[in-house]
């Protein structure tokens, strides 16, 4: 009796540290891109080439329109959650510029030019007139009215690398070298977890995706538990996730798989 009962723990713990995710491939498209950025369900595409931003859909009947600024340096990020006012983060100039649906810049926040002065190493869409800044002079992360120049909530200062940030209207996930931090719209913590060696996240409807190396991880909301993402040998140059469908951007192509959670 008590060796069944042995067994049927092993049993139990050897099925549960193999769980994963399933996915299928469900469609395969080529793409010209230094950096893929986010793709949805109407086949609206942005992505980076020759650091020029560009959105590629059905409305613009094939040709590609793009949004470039060559005088702020470098693109190094952007964040296209809301799509009528897409902001692209120029660190090197610490600039946001934010754009239209066509593309069209409606504004433009520079950080050097503010009464308080801020150094801002990453941005993330936030609701109204807002964005997630985290600021490295006081090490805390901020939601700035941009229209207003002021901060609409404030974190307490975050003691640890800052490696990504992702944010819906709600809430931002910062991820750190050391944990994930999740904070609603006032700036409260809501939970941390601890960081196991990722270096990048994607939030799909609060559901989180974990990068480490060349592998994806899936925790769901309200869950504590991590699982990996079963993909096929590939090397993983960008990936988004939107409505449990991840894209994945390899080797001039973008890949689409069908995640299967239970």
């Amino acid at each position: 009796m008590k060796y069944a009962l042995y067994l049927l723990v092993f049993l139990s713990l050897s099925v549960s540290s193999q769980e994963f995710i399933e996915t299928s491939l469900i469609g395969e498209t080529e793409l010209d891109a230094d950096t893929f950025l986010s793709t949805n369900n109407f086949d609206t595409t942005f992505y980076i080439l020759d650091n020029v931003l560009f959105k590629h859909s059905k409305e613009t009947k094939g040709i590609d329109i793009g949004y470039s600024n060559f005088q702020l340096g470098n693109i190094y990020s952007v964040n296209t959650f809301n799509p009528l006012k897409i902001n692209i983060f120029y660190k090197d100039f610490n600039t946001v510029i934010v754009l239209d649906n066509r593309l069209a810049e409606i504004f433009k926040i520079d950080f050097n030019a503010l009464p308080d002065y801020k150094n801002v190493s990453h941005v993330a869409t936030g609701s109204d007139n807002t964005i997630w800044i985290f600021n490295e002079n006081t090490q805390q992360l901020e939601l700035f009215d941009y229209k207003t120049k002021t901060k609409r909530a404030q974190t307490l200062p975050i003691k640890s690398t800052v490696l990504d940030i992702k944010s819906n209207y709600n809430n931002c996930w910062v991820l750190t070298e050391k944990q994930l931090f999740v904070y609603d719209y006032f700036g409260n913590l809501l939970k941390k977890i601890k960081n196991h060696g990722y270096t990048s996240i994607e939030i799909d409807n609060e559901n989180i995706i974990f990068k480490k190396d060349n592998a994806l991880f899936y925790m769901k909301k309200d869950s504590g538990t991590i699982v990996p993402i079963n993909l096929p040998n590939l090397l993983i140059n960008q990936f988004y996730v939107t409505n449990e469908t991840l894209y994945i951007y390899h080797k001039e192509n973008l890949q689409k798989y069908q995640l299967k959670i239970n």
